[in-house]
């Protein structure tokens, strides 16, 4: 896939500031990932907690480069927020993908495969299976 045709990622949090933090350890992990288009879309437009849906519509068109775009969320809101512009059908790119996957680590696996040049099915399923990492 070429360089300007890769999948987009956008990180929904509560928190502009966990976003924001869970992009760059992403890309830091990735090796910086590099043309890897990621968005943080975290909080509200005046700084506060919570979720907004124009912050998350301007994420995805920033980083759509027409390979679909993965978004993964943080807690309960974020997720029905992106599930209700799915549902609008004209709020996000088109290939636009609600990712069930852990956030931190689905964010890494999603960032990495990304960058390696997979399509969204991959991405998507890479992030997926973080969910299985174990950890003792």
């Amino acid at each position: 896939m070429s360089e300007d045709r890769r999948v987009g990622i956008v990180l929904v949090s509560h928190s502009a500031q966990v976003a924001e933090s869970v992009a760059e350890l992403a890309k830091g992990l990735a090796g910086g990932a590099a043309g890897i288009p990621v968005a943080p879309a975290g909080g509200t437009e005046g700084g506060g907690l919570g979720t907004s849906a124009e912050l998350i519509s301007a994420a995805a068109a920033s980083v759509d480069r027409g390979a679909g775009v993965a978004v993964l969320t943080d807690l309960g809101s974020a997720v029905l927020t992106v599930k209700a512009l799915l549902a609008e059908g004209d709020e996000l790119p088109e290939g636009t993908r609600l990712v069930d996957a852990p956030f931190v680590e689905g964010a890494v696996a999603a960032v990495v495969t990304a960058a390696a040049g997979a399509d969204l099915d991959a991405v998507e399923a890479a992030a997926a299976e973080a969910y299985g990492y174990r950890k003792a």
